[in-house]
């Protein structure tokens, strides 16, 4: 389940170290080239919304995998592609149906037991989040060797193989809502107004990932111009440092089943502020400059990770029989931050180079601890109630 949700995600990122590339290659202009991130980003969102709550209402396995195969063949759409808008085409549904990630996490929560839900939540999500960190490696390293292509015909056939192997693999699982799917959809969107939770972590959520997808978009640029001139195959090896801070995915998780998700997230809120402090002193290139922008790198990673995790964590333990849904919300939210931060990122980049996307960075860190201290004042009692339900004694 770890592997299938990495590599359903990767397809969104592969663009990231090859924007340059690209650009070049359908003769795009640099704000156009990160339209292919926006796209992305936009197009899971839409999946998040309008498929993932599918998982409340169809049999799990069976919608896994389809979206699975589906993803396969819009990846082939993308590789193919001989103009912007096919290229921009086949990116968007890839996107949409590459939501198969948020079928497969809430599933794997539901065949876990509860007081090791957010471990195994942790073991998954450090699958998908070395897929979105590791696809710009593979990327990069590709369309040195064959072209810009190849790395989505590989992911086309992976995709394929997925497919399959999750109908071997998984149980059939079904957790009807006893809804149609306009009521389904409705109900959706009223947990952000039933559930206060939810609203705040979707909030959370939003900003942390706009940060990471602020980073994500702008190195490319950074790393490809003069200030380091690096090849894609170099730009791409970024992701393997970015890898090592998923890692306390599966930490955090675990510290979530001990009862400490809002220290979790207080702690990571405040990392990803001061990671953007290192990644601003990377911007002039040199040896000094370069540490700094790699150790940003990993502490802005391992930041977000742990936000994602305490997040799921607290949500999922809202409504059980509603984990579709609630994963749908959160994550929809989630991504359209991530839709947010690359646009913003965009535009950022032309008019302010690194600095302006640093400040741009450092300004979504500070909202996200905002957003943290005031959900700690206002819903201190819930939380506690909360985790006490789900993983006993809290520590505070």
């Amino acid at each position: 389940m770890s592997v299938a949700t990495g590599l359903s995600v990767a397809g969104n990122y592969f663009a990231q170290p090859l924007l340059d590339l690209i650009g070049r290659d359908l003769h795009l202009s640099a704000s156009t080239a990160a339209l292919v991130v926006t796209v992305a980003q936009t197009g899971y969102g839409l999946g998040l919304l309008l498929l993932v709550p599918l998982g409340d209402l169809l049999e799990r396995r069976r919608l896994a995998v389809a979206l699975c195969a589906l993803t396969a063949a819009f990846l082939t759409v993308t590789a193919s592609a001989p103009n912007a808008a096919l290229l921009l085409t086949g990116t968007a549904l890839t996107g949409l149906t590459s939501c198969a990630a948020q079928v497969v996490v809430p599933f794997a929560a539901t065949l876990s037991a509860p007081a090791q839900r957010g471990r195994t939540v942790g073991t998954v999500m450090t699958g998908l989040l070395l897929g979105i960190l590791l696809a710009r490696t593979a990327a990069g390293l590709l369309a040195e060797l064959s072209g810009w292509r190849t790395i989505y015909w590989v992911n086309a056939a992976l995709m394929l193989l997925m497919a399959v192997l999750l109908r071997l693999r998984l149980p059939a699982l079904r957790t009807p809502a006893g809804l149609r799917y306009p009521a389904l959809l409705r109900s959706t969107l009223a947990l952000f107004v039933a559930e206060p939770v939810l609203r705040w972590r979707a909030v959370l959520g939003a900003l942390a990932f706009a940060g990471f997808s602020t980073l994500w978009t702008a190195v490319a640029f950074l790393m490809s111009g003069p200030a380091y001139g690096w090849q894609e195959s170099a730009i791409g090896l970024l992701g393997l440092v970015g890898a090592a801070g998923s890692l306390s995915a599966s930490v955090a998780g675990r510290l979530a089943d001990r009862g400490l998700v809002h220290r979790v997230t207080g702690v990571s809120a405040f990392l990803l502020l001061g990671s953007w402090g290192l990644l601003a002193a990377g911007g002039s290139g040199g040896g000094w400059s370069l540490a700094a922008l790699l150790a940003g790198v990993v502490v802005l990673d391992l930041a977000v990770q742990g936000l994602h995790i305490s997040n799921q964590h607290a949500v999922y333990a809202v409504r059980p029989e509603s984990r579709n849904r609630l994963n749908s919300a959160y994550m929809t939210s989630y991504f359209a931050g991530g839709a947010m931060g690359s646009a913003l990122t965009s535009a950022v980049w032309v008019a302010g180079g690194w600095g302006g996307v640093s400040v741009l960075g450092a300004g979504l860190g500070a909202a996200v601890v905002g957003v943290w201290v005031g959900e700690r004042v206002r819903h201190r009692r819930p939380y506690k109630a909360e985790a006490e339900a789900t993983a006993g004694p809290v520590t505070t």
